[in-house]
């Protein structure tokens, strides 16, 4: 008999989002993101953070202030679109844990993503996610909170034959 008690493909790719947004260096929000093409394969990931060549150390990363984080801080949705290293993106899927701003729904749009899972909807009331879902309805890209029974996955590093 076979494993009845396996993630489905929605949990396993919002848990590859989940587990890029641990490389986040953001002391106050983690966001990742996962790329998928139609027929299931991971084609990019991404998560919130500088841009290469810009120094984690060097950069703010205070949410209030003179010198913020967000002119600096590239978004994990934008991130994983670059990773991508320009593969067609058309027709594919996005899981990300807090749905995109207004920004990141731009170059999901114009990226050819087709479908957005995410987790949060944390600033659903806010200009920018208004303006996103504006946006995103307009060029016709579905966008559904995931809803699971998972709480949590949790990652054994330990070897098999340590166990």
């Amino acid at each position: 008999m076979k494993r009845t008690d396996y993630i489905s493909w929605d949990e396993y790719f919002m848990g590859v989002a989940m587990l890029a947004a641990k490389r986040s260096k953001d002391p106050s929000t983690q966001v990742g993101a996962c790329i998928v093409s139609a027929d299931n394969i991971i084609i990019s990931t991404g998560y919130n953070g500088m841009p290469k060549g810009c120094s984690d150390d060097e950069f703010p990363w205070d949410r209030t202030g003179e010198d913020t984080k967000y002119p600096y801080v590239v978004h994990a949705e934008l991130n994983a679109i670059l990773n991508a290293s320009g593969r067609d993106l058309r027709g594919s899927r996005l899981y990300v844990a807090l749905f995109p701003c207004n920004e990141c729904a731009k170059a999901i749009i114009q990226s050819g993503i087709r479908e957005v899972f995410y987790l949060s909807d944390k600033y659903a009331t806010t200009p920018a996610t208004l303006a996103s879902k504006r946006m995103l309805d307009a060029a016709g890209v579905k966008y559904t909170r995931l809803r699971t029974g998972i709480k949590s996955l949790t990652l054994d590093f330990v070897p098999e034959e340590e166990k």
